[in-house]
């Protein structure tokens, strides 16, 4: 307060015009900020154990499951050799068996699984994109099989693809410098929408 009552008497006796600083840049989203939240999931889906970090949760996740935990955690470490700097992941399952299921992705349980991956700049999380997320790789644009939408019919921009099945829908794509890929089990097709729709604008 004593710093702010001595600037405003300095402006008021002086003849020139205050300047306001340039504001500087909003910082980047954390990946824990953009990632899903307990808010943008249906009812009667529960956070899993191990949401949040992806160093955490796949700490949580080798004690439920080690041959998957080792594998994504190989997934996790080529994304920090292509540069990512921050990764989170989480989890929202109907039945405690699907968080330790694959992305949480089973046959029969309904479940939402987020990853936001953040990178350096724009043009590392654009090479990681195109060369697969957790071996997720987008489609070439002249192999599309039914199901699979690339670019901007997606709604998540050119850098996107997703997979529509009744069982099982994912959606990848980069957005600034991030990268998200998100799985949705058993669930319809407004609900997986809704979950790309909540993350997309967090991505600054």
């Amino acid at each position: 307060m004593i710093l702010a009552g001595c600037a405003l008497v300095a402006c008021q006796n002086q003849t020139h015009p205050a300047f306001s600083p340039i504001p500087s840049p909003s910082p980047h989203a954390a990946a824990t900020a953009a990632i899903l939240q307990s808010g943008d999931v249906p009812a009667g889906l529960n956070v899993c154990p191990g949401s949040g970090p992806v160093d955490v949760y796949l700490s949580v996740l080798a004690g439920a499951d080690a041959a998957l935990a080792s594998r994504e955690s190989d997934q996790w470490q080529q994304l920090r050799k292509e540069g990512a700097t921050q990764g989170a992941i989480s989890v929202f399952a109907a039945n405690p068996s699907a968080c330790s299921a694959e992305l949480g992705a089973t046959s029969n349980v309904k479940a939402m699984t987020s990853l936001v991956v953040r990178f350096a700049d724009e043009g590392e999380a654009d090479r990681a994109w195109q060369s697969g997320v957790f071996d997720f790789q987008p489609p070439p644009p002249n192999l599309l099989t039914p199901g699979l939408t690339r670019g901007p019919a997606t709604g998540l921009g050119i850098s996107s693809f997703t997979y529509d099945r009744p069982s099982v829908r994912l959606a990848s794509w980069r957005r600034s410098m991030f990268v998200v890929l998100v799985v949705v089990s058993n669930l319809d097709l407004n609900a997986f929408k809704a979950a790309t729709a909540a993350i997309d604008p967090r991505l600054n």
